[in-house]
């Protein structure tokens, strides 16, 4: 027999499910951003939040971010190691690739989609290409405001529910505050 207090974990445990982007936002973040001494270490993860919808944009399939946001989680991870790899040029070479493909399949309408995503990847493109080659002090200031300013970019998104799926924006949110205060946090003490 079921007990009210049953009922009622079950609701509590249905909203805590709900919210595993936001859950798997701040275990990448906390991965992110260890062992990090600037920036321009995680200037890469500006360049994938431009790709993932990009890639779900050019496809014209909102669910195609989660499989291109695994792309570039091993390109960032590969980045992040003692590889002496810097992912955020082979992340900008595919994102033209990707803008090539989507303007064969899927084309310019509607304005929204894919013009603006490939607006969105050449700004965060140059954004983390241009931290990755500046000193400590702009190389973090970049990313973050970068970070931030692709936060707001996810909430509209998850509002209006458009290009990417709810889960993506979500995930990149919180992803993108944390990783974006984490970066401050460094640039500014060390």
């Amino acid at each position: 027999m079921f007990e009210m207090g049953d009922v009622m974990a079950s609701t509590a445990d249905r909203k805590l499910l709900r919210r595993w982007p936001a859950a798997l936002g701040v275990l990448v973040a906390v991965g992110t951003l260890l062992g990090i001494s600037h920036g321009g270490q995680v200037a890469s993860v500006v360049a994938a939040s431009g790709f993932v919808y990009l890639a779900a944009a050019a496809t014209g399939r909102p669910g195609a971010a989660w499989p291109a946001f695994g792309v570039t989680f091993v390109l960032v991870g590969l980045g992040l190691a003692p590889t002496g790899f810097d992912p955020v040029p082979w992340i900008c070479v595919a994102a033209v690739g990707l803008a090539i493909f989507g303007s064969v399949r899927v084309g310019p309408r509607p304005a929204w989609s894919l013009p603006l995503q490939s607006v969105a990847m050449l700004v965060l493109g140059a954004a983390a290409l241009l931290a990755v080659s500046a000193d400590h002090l702009a190389g973090g200031i970049i990313v973050s405001v970068a970070l931030f300013a692709h936060a707001a970019w996810d909430a509209w998104h998850h509002h209006t529910g458009r290009v990417v799926v709810r889960s993506l924006a979500e995930f990149c949110g919180v992803l993108d505050v944390l990783v974006g205060a984490g970066v401050l946090v460094v640039t500014l003490t060390m």
